[in-house]
């Protein structure tokens, strides 16, 4: 879905250079159309509909908006703005265009219709896990993430952790992923195009900042997880999922929805013993062993459980995280 967006200021140098960028960077998303004048603005709002306006304060008075989905005002801090602009949200004018973009995305999402209706899966989904906490379960994620980037694909990594470690390898400039489990749990809005505003892209990479505090992901059902993922992977080519240690409601729902499974230890006893009991003891290895690759991580050489595929990937040393993780891509398969 591309939102018909009107951006409308007297300000024509910032209007061109507004639409300009989301042309080029979010045309995929985002149909802009520009006015400048009040008498241009009211022509265009009688002869053409939008789904979204950024209106300034000049001009937002006298505007009939009564057939936007989603008025909004642009507004520079040092405005005083009269009392019909003060009945709008405001979109701050002097911000990172991909800002901009992010707020009017899901200031729009949360008016928007419910779609939870069946979802059309796109994404090839990998998920990342272990019985064994430390075996480096994140690095390997992002290491399969960043070798599909690197291939052309569009990736999309989802921390599932109970205490995300994204702050540890993406910098966290943008919303947290709590606005998105918000809305799973209201059951209202459109959450696809929510996490195509809140989320962020680095090196190729798109990916969540966490959650802003534990519950937030502590609570969700598997319910919630299947909408999540299925919303996600209409959104990107490969989604890879970085889970937690325990072997779940939650956890079975995403090894059911994943075509792949990356089976993750290291040299470590406790590891390795773990792993095996899991494979041994528990009747949901049976159920995904097809689609299992072991990961030997760190140097390890583990040969069980009994799996078709196996990797194997050096020791890195190194404090940079990215440098290990990047590195770690080029023999990820």
């Amino acid at each position: 879905m591309r939102i018909k967006l009107l951006i409308a200021t007297h300000d024509s140098e910032y209007a061109k250079h507004l639409s300009s960028i989301i042309s080029v960077h979010h045309a995929d998303v985002i149909d802009v159309s520009v006015c400048s004048e009040a008498v241009h603005s009211t022509q265009m709002l009688a002869s053409r509909r939008f789904d979204a306006a950024l209106i300034d304060a000049e001009l937002i008075g006298n505007a009939d908006l009564s057939h936007i989905h989603l008025p909004l005002l642009l507004w520079a801090q040092e405005e005083n703005t009269g009392a019909p602009a003060m009945e709008y949200k405001r979109i701050n004018k002097y911000q990172r265009v991909s800002s901009i973009v992010a707020n009017v995305l899901e200031c729009f999402a949360r008016v928007s219709a419910n779609n939870r209706g069946p979802v059309s899966k796109r994404a090839k989904i990998t998920a990342v896990w272990s019985p064994a906490g430390g075996v480096g379960k994140t690095t390997v994620a992002l290491a399969y993430a960043a070798k599909r980037a690197s291939e052309g694909k569009e990736a999309m990594y989802l921390n599932l952790e109970p205490f995300s470690s994204a702050p540890v390898y993406f910098a966290e400039t943008g919303k947290s992923i709590s606005s998105v489990f918000e809305m799973l749990d209201t059951r209202e809005g459109n959450i696809t195009m929510l996490i195509r505003g809140i989320r962020c892209c680095e090196s190729g990479v798109a990916y969540f900042c966490r959650p802003e505090n534990f519950d937030d992901m502590n609570i969700l059902s598997a319910e919630n997880i299947a909408v999540l993922i299925g919303a996600c992977s209409e959104l990107t080519d490969e989604l890879i999922i970085d889970m937690s240690c325990f072997c779940g409601e939650r956890e079975r729902q995403v090894f059911e929805l994943a075509d792949r499974i990356l089976l993750v230890t290291d040299t470590s006893g406790t590891a390795v013993t773990k792993l095996s009991q899991f494979a041994s003891q528990h009747n949901v290895f049976e159920c995904i062993k097809t689609k299992s690759t072991l990961v030997n991580n760190m140097g390890a050489v583990a040969t069980k459980p009994h799996v078709d595929s196996v990797i194997f990937l050096p020791l890195v040393q190194s404090s940079d995280t990215y440098a290990v993780y990047k590195t770690l891509s080029a023999s990820i398969v």
